[in-house]
């Protein structure tokens, strides 16, 4: 069983993933859907306008705060290497750090700052609005399976 400091370690994982898992989550199911009903021009000033809100740093504590602390949990995992959980914490930091954090990187980020660049009003917003609301989308699915599927994992580990 894993106790002591490194329990606390896990249980904030389980937290912290979980918690991202629910905004991502949100998103996939509702957010995004009411947004890509909206005339494109609203759309893409009201993305770009949760885009901009997103940067808080309450968020910014949960979103990446998760990251370094999975990637804390990888670390000690391999230097700790304990008897109980070492594949479980090993796999739900890799699901977070690479299939939610890293994704939102790379996938995410770039396709909102596309979006931003663009002047909600224009016909080039109006042609890429249903494509960055569709491929945006895919990704978020992505990124919620991976940031739940860890905090299951991370579960799993403490029992």
């Amino acid at each position: 069983m894993i106790d002591g400091p490194y329990f606390v370690l896990v249980l904030l994982g389980v937290l912290g993933t979980g918690l991202v898992a629910g905004v991502f989550c949100g998103f996939s199911t509702f957010v995004m859907r009411g947004l890509a009903s909206l005339p494109p021009a609203q759309g893409v000033a009201a993305m770009n306008a949760i885009n901009r809100a997103a940067l808080t740093p309450a968020f910014m504590l949960v979103f990446a705060g998760s990251a370094v602390l999975c990637a804390m949990i990888a670390v000690v995992t391999f230097v700790l290497w304990p008897d109980a959980g070492k594949v479980e914490l090993l796999l739900a930091s890799a699901l977070y750090v690479f299939g939610s954090f890293g994704l939102t990187v790379v996938v995410n980020v770039p396709r909102n700052e596309t979006l931003a660049k663009l002047e909600p009003g224009t016909a080039e917003a109006a042609s890429y609005w249903p494509v960055y609301v569709r491929e945006w989308t895919l990704w978020n699915h992505v990124r919620t399976l991976a940031s739940a599927a860890a905090a299951v994992v991370y579960v799993l580990a403490l029992s």
